[in-house]
């Protein structure tokens, strides 16, 4: 095959990053609270719940629908994500129309939600197979997308509902993400069979630690330990970083004084760190190792949670939460190319979907947990304490990953020495 028809990978990689930029404003979900509140009386756990919904279904969508990502190819997969969630925002401008609250379940949780598990690991598993030189800096960079879309999305949001009402804002933005998502989609293709970039030569590589440890299928890769330590440190990584997240206005507001609009201001600054985090720690992990990176996430974090409540220096806070903030962010960017490590390329959307079952769970436990601490204790600053120990935790495991691959590293050479 000449090399005319392999098509621009950097291209591809910029696909990847409009679907998730677009999937992504879920997290901007919150300039919907208020407004919701007003216009029907819902309360801001009844409309929190939509956000809630979303993120379930994303985690259930993204575990039962990785064959499909698998089978059919992320053009396909990618164009059903623009359906389901062009469908999901747009249906919800009818929900708010006629005043459904379990309208609007159905369509931004529910539809939305599936939209958001496809559309997530469609582009994800197809940039891990056309950069295998840089895996890291390459699911970053779509991932990326995800972390920065609710800056983008905020002020637009917030923008809409003034100038139009809440309904036309989803009515516009419902259709705005369908052109967005499908123009992204039709570019994405799986790199040919056997193509490599140029000057990657993997079969010369004789170092061990640089080639995929195994070459899996789902159903192989969860019958491996390796496959639940992932699960486990990526559900620690996101309860702990959604329930800071969850609380984060309040937590500014009480520990460092902070008014209510510039801790409002800091959320929205927060999500450039997260975003800016994704890029960085995953390109720093092509360098210093996946599980490495992992380890560094909880070995900050640890005494971050404990110290956050007791400062009272508002830049300290703000320095800390933004670490923080990159950590999370990282957690995801990371994984994508740790699983392509571990199990290699063969399934790797349906490893990942399994995988991201996590973070369905860690989106209830994390902000409920917090909530609940708050009710009980009447602050979220006590329950900083036990998520350190949640990440102490996390870092076992990750200690554990290491150890077992490791083993698994020494098996591969002794079997080459024989």
């Amino acid at each position: 095959m000449s090399s005319e028809k392999v098509k621009n990978r950097w291209l591809i990689a910029l696909g990847g990053v409009g679907i998730h930029i677009s999937i992504g404003s879920v997290y901007a979900w919150s300039n919907f609270t208020s407004p919701l509140g007003e216009e029907f009386g819902w309360s801001s756990q009844q409309v929190q719940l939509t956000f809630s919904l979303a993120i379930l279904f994303l985690g259930l969508s993204a575990a039962f629908l990785g064959w499909f990502v698998e089978k059919y190819g992320p053009r396909v997969a990618g164009i059903t994500a623009a359906i389901f969630f062009g469908i999901g925002v747009f249906g919800s401008g009818f929900a708010v129309q006629i005043g459904s609250l379990w309208t609007l379940y159905f369509f931004y949780g529910v539809l939305g939600g599936i939209g958001l598990g496809v559309g997530y690991i469609a582009p994800v598993s197809t940039l891990v197979k056309w950069f295998p030189d840089r895996r890291g800096l390459a699911t970053g960079m779509a991932i990326m997308g995800f972390g920065f879309a609710a800056a983008i999305a905020s002020p637009v949001m917030d923008f809409l509902i003034g100038s139009v009402g809440i309904a036309l804002t989803f009515y516009i933005l419902g259709a705005s993400y369908f052109v967005i998502m499908i123009l992204s989609s039709l570019y994405l293709s799986r790199p040919p069979e056997g193509w490599t970039p140029s000057g990657y030569k993997p079969q010369e590589n004789k170092d061990v630690e640089s080639q995929d440890l195994a070459n899996l299928r789902a159903n192989e890769a969860v019958k491996t330990a390796r496959f639940y330590y992932l699960w486990i440190i990526l559900f620690i990584n996101i309860t702990c970083g959604i329930a800071i997240i969850s609380a984060a206005k309040p937590l500014a507001q009480n520990s460092v004084g902070m008014s209510a609009a510039a801790a409002a201001s800091l959320v929205g600054i927060m999500g450039i760190f997260n975003g800016a985090g994704r890029l960085a720690w995953a390109s720093a992990s092509d360098y210093i190792g996946r599980s490495n990176t992992y380890i560094i996430f909880f070995v900050l974090q640890i005494p971050l949670f404990v110290l956050l409540p007791m400062t009272g220096s508002v830049t300290l806070f703000v320095i800390m939460f933004g670490i923080i903030y990159t950590c999370y962010g990282g957690g995801f960017s990371t994984l994508p190319a740790f699983i392509g490590d571990l199990f290699g390329t063969k399934e790797l959307g349906a490893i990942h979907g399994y995988i991201l079952t996590a973070w369905a769970a860690a989106g209830l436990a994390g902000p409920q947990f917090a909530a609940l601490m708050n009710d009980v204790t009447g602050s979220y600053a006590s329950s900083m304490v036990y998520f350190a120990g949640l990440f102490l935790v996390a870092l076992a495991v990750s200690i554990l990953t290491k150890v077992d691959i490791k083993k698994k590293q020494k098996k591969i050479k002794e079997a080459r020495a024989s």
